[in-house]
């Protein structure tokens, strides 16, 4: 690294020694870098809250609903394409689903901008590790430190810069697919089957409640998060549908044994054609039967 990099600042810090850990490397040599350490002053809040939405952030780009489901073999994470700012479409193909590792994804919702940060510190804080320590974090190991960074945005979610993840991986020492979610204050919290964030969330588990049956295949499960997401673009306005006239569909993420893989926009779209062309006949969607057959 340059002498002359950010003033010099990282020369001396890099060749001391200290953890594994990029955050806190990060937090020694040059704290105002970390997300939530340059959280906007109260003129700046007050300026970005005076829309029709009110609060602070409120006119602030915001990520919306994401959800993930365990199946035989792995994990999947679905994510819409939609965010907004107050009451208007801010972009209408944003990604909120990416690649933490080899083998496992994260999703964000909340303040877009500082989500995506969040995203980008956390594969370098993976990649950083692996590459000191000669191997990778357990999945459980990854999940804490992805908390360690939710918790460092608390003073930014305190003022309504609110950023939630959705993490979700296999799990190479049980061979199954793990999810986990959190809260502003960095609480981690495992889920059992399935999970969703975001204001559409309350649908999509909705649907996934009824739709989620313990060993399904891979496609069965991708088939139920769209499925999940239809119904909360469905009665969310934050959240975005399928778009077929531009081709926009979500971004779907499998991670298996073999690793992370993310659907092309062929294959997604697949499961969206076959989602509508289903709506089409049924607007209400699949229906759970009232009873269990008896054999």
């Amino acid at each position: 690294m340059g002498a002359d990099y950010l003033g010099g600042q990282f020369t001396a810090a890099c060749l001391k020694v200290g953890t594994s850990s990029f955050a806190d490397f990060l937090g020694a040599s040059a704290p105002e870098l970390l997300p939530g350490a340059r959280t906007a002053g109260p003129a700046a809040l007050s300026a970005a809250g005076s829309g029709a939405g009110g609060g602070p952030g409120a006119d602030l780009p915001h990520g919306t609903t994401i959800v993930a489901v365990d199946f035989t073999g792995g994990v999947i994470m679905v994510g819409d394409r939609r965010s907004t700012a107050g009451s208007m479409i801010a972009q209408r193909d944003i990604e909120k689903v990416f690649r933490s590792d080899d083998f496992s994804c994260v999703g964000i919702s909340g303040v877009a901008g500082i989500g995506l940060e969040l995203v980008r510190l956390f594969q370098l804080e993976l990649e950083h590790y692996e590459k000191l320590e000669g191997r990778t974090l357990s999945l459980e190991g990854k999940a804490n430190r992805l908390a360690a960074f939710v918790r460092g945005n608390l003073g930014g979610a305190m003022q309504g810069l609110v950023v939630v993840p959705l993490y979700a991986g296999y799990d190479e020492e049980t061979g199954k697919g793990r999810i986990f979610s959190y809260d502003p204050a960095g609480g981690r919290y495992e889920e059992r089957n399935y999970h969703s964030i975001g204001s559409g969330s309350v649908f999509a588990r909705g649907a996934l409640k009824k739709l989620y049956t313990a060993g399904m295949a891979e496609d069965e499960a991708v088939t139920a998060c769209m499925q999940a997401l239809y119904d909360a673009a469905d009665d969310d306005s934050a959240t975005g549908g399928p778009d077929l006239a531009r081709r926009i569909y979500p971004v779907v993420a499998v991670i298996t044994e073999d690793g992370f893989r993310r659907l092309t926009d062929d294959e997604a779209g697949e499961y969206v054609q076959a989602v509508v062309a289903e709506r089409l006949q049924s607007p209400g969607g699949p229906t759970a039967p009232l009873r269990q057959a008896t054999t």
